[in-house]
């Protein structure tokens, strides 16, 4: 019986919901036969039932299709479009307000809310210009509009980090004052209890590790 599937070729294919679904089913399945069965059926949107009727080697090559991809290391995505609208990345790092920053440190570090830390950095386009832009303002409620997003934008983000070796907590020194500076100062002493962006850069890591992709 011939099956007709459509596979993935390109990161920006696979979403962060199919991603997160993943993850999930990588921690539960023991089996590597199953495992391979539960990424085709996540990854190509197809009934497990379509699965059992292709052929072995179709499986094994369509797996690995799907983990060469997985494996791919973005550049940063400065734009994307999803459900009709036009997605920048956050223009000005420094310019990011205290609350933004803190949900992006608490976020980032958590695959189960990965699309709040994506909601910090990405949002819709207001105005566009050739390359400047204006994204709209930070609203914590609309993270569930990029459950959707592309792996690409979501894994290029993370590299965009790592790659800077990011301390978020100087550039934001840099832009605040006072009481939120001294606040920001108090979060970074959280490390020590395995909170706070030092943590959130080793969750990183480990993300990259588990991924088995260094980055560059």
């Amino acid at each position: 019986m011939e099956v007709k599937i459509t596979i993935p070729s390109k990161l920006s294919e696979i979403t962060l919901r199919q991603y997160k679904a993943f993850l999930k089913v990588q921690e539960t399945e023991t089996n590597d036969k199953i495992l391979n069965a539960q990424i085709i059926r996540i990854f190509c949107n197809v009934p497990m039932e379509t699965v059992m009727l292709l052929k072995l080697q179709d499986v094994n090559d369509i797996t690995k299709t799907i983990y060469d991809l997985l494996e791919q290391k973005p550049a940063l995505v400065s734009k994307f479009k999803l459900n009709g609208n036009q997605y920048g990345f956050i223009p000005q790092l420094d310019e990011m307000s205290f609350g933004e920053y803190i949900d992006l440190d608490t976020f980032i570090g958590d695959w189960d809310k990965m699309e709040k830390a994506m909601n910090v950095l990405y949002r819709p386009i207001l105005v566009s210009l050739k390359d400047k832009y204006s994204i709209e303002d930070y609203n914590i409620d609309t993270s569930e509009d990029l459950i959707d997003m592309p792996m690409d934008a979501v894994l290029g983000a993370i590299f965009f980090f790592w790659n800077l070796g990011i301390d978020l907590s100087t550039v934001m020194m840099n832009s605040l004052e006072g009481e939120q500076a001294q606040a920001l100062m108090e979060q970074q002493t959280l490390e020590e209890n395995g909170v706070g962006i030092k943590a959130s850069m080793d969750y990183l890591k480990e993300i990259l590790d588990d991924l088995k992709i260094l980055p560059n």
